[in-house]
């Protein structure tokens, strides 16, 4: 069979490796253009620089379109002539025209348990939705977004602390044997589809930075949801509002429950505890929170004694959204 692959981001590349070094291998690599100056940290499906390294290493063909729908990547996909296209984390929407030239269609390798997280974003939204359970979906591709028959579908809890970018390690490597399975299934003509259920559909959308703005007068619980969704990018931040200066920014990277200790000051307000390891605690719309590891504007990630020592906290200071006067 002939096969063509399609991703971008880090989730596509253990399910692109893994067909590889299966009977099916790709005859071409499709990925987003190279963004230069891209770091590391940034959404992992943004770059297309991850999976270009396993394709030069194994002699696959590396396309970049910069739209799979325009003329150019329609004349490319009519070019390569795949019996099927495996998508995973692409980053674009295949548009009927794209969909329907592969002989045995599209099928897309999706971080939900679909219908539920429909979008560019599911495994933020899984976290932020409070989910205890998620997985991996394989759909045929219609031109409805993510809303095929599902062919496939495995499951994982979410565990309490994991953060998206932990989360999304964890689905790849499931994604990977969940593809195989499906391709094997589809060239055999064995597969057989499942319809999604409308009533069952919530939406996942893809994430702006100011997603990570955090609302001190949320529940601690969702609070820390954010911080744990918006990991590796756009990452939780917040204004720390000092008297006499310009709020400054911080990077929340991980935090605790903490026991409220002053329940008579409005959500945001800082304090610190008097310990052997100084705590930096904030308080949040029905509780508090221990900072653990922070990051100024500027510099590394470091823990709360560190900053302190730099950073004492002054009465009247709290941490308040950009949007706060």
């Amino acid at each position: 069979m002939r096969l063509v692959y399609a991703g971008t981001g880090s989730f596509a590349m253990a399910a692109f490796e893994a067909l590889m070094n299966s009977l099916h291998r790709p005859v071409a690599l499709i990925t987003q253009p190279d963004k230069p100056g891209s770091s590391p940290r940034s959404s992992s499906r943004l770059v297309g620089l991850g999976l270009k390294g396993p394709a030069l290493k194994k002699g696959v063909p590396i396309h970049q379109p910069q739209s799979i729908n325009d003329p150019e990547g329609i004349a490319l996909l009519e070019k390569l002539a795949p019996d099927l296209l495996v998508v995973a984390a692409y980053g674009q929407i295949l548009s009927q025209k794209a969909l329907s030239i592969p002989r045995l269609g599209c099928i897309n390798l999706h971080a939900s348990l679909l219908p539920r997280h429909r979008g560019a974003s599911p495994i933020a939204h899984a976290i932020l939705a409070g989910d205890t359970e998620t997985g991996v979906s394989v759909i045929r591709m219609t031109a409805g977004l993510d809303a095929g028959e599902v062919i496939g579908m495995v499951k994982t809890a979410i565990e309490p602390d994991e953060t998206a970018e932990a989360l999304e390690n964890r689905l790849s490597i499931m994604a990977a044997q969940i593809a195989l399975v499906a391709v094997e299934e589809i060239a055999r003509d064995t597969v057989k589809g499942i319809a999604q259920d409308p009533v069952l559909v919530t939406k996942a959308p893809r994430l702006k930075k100011e997603a990570g703005n955090i609302d001190w007068k949320k529940s601690t619980t969702e609070i820390l949801r954010q911080i744990r969704a918006m990991q590796p990018w756009p990452t939780a931040f917040t204004f720390r509002e000092r008297l006499g200066s310009s709020p400054n920014r911080l990077q929340i990277i991980k935090a605790t429950p903490a026991l409220n200790l002053d329940n008579n000051s409005p959500p945001g307000t800082l304090y610190s505890t008097e310990s052997k390891s100084q705590d930096l605690i904030v308080k949040t719309g029905d509780g508090a929170l221990n900072l653990l590891l922070i990051q100024p504007a500027g510099k590394s990630p470091m823990s709360a004694p560190d900053y302190l020592r730099g950073n004492p906290i002054a009465i009247g200071d709290r941490l308040c959204m950009v949007f706060e006067a």
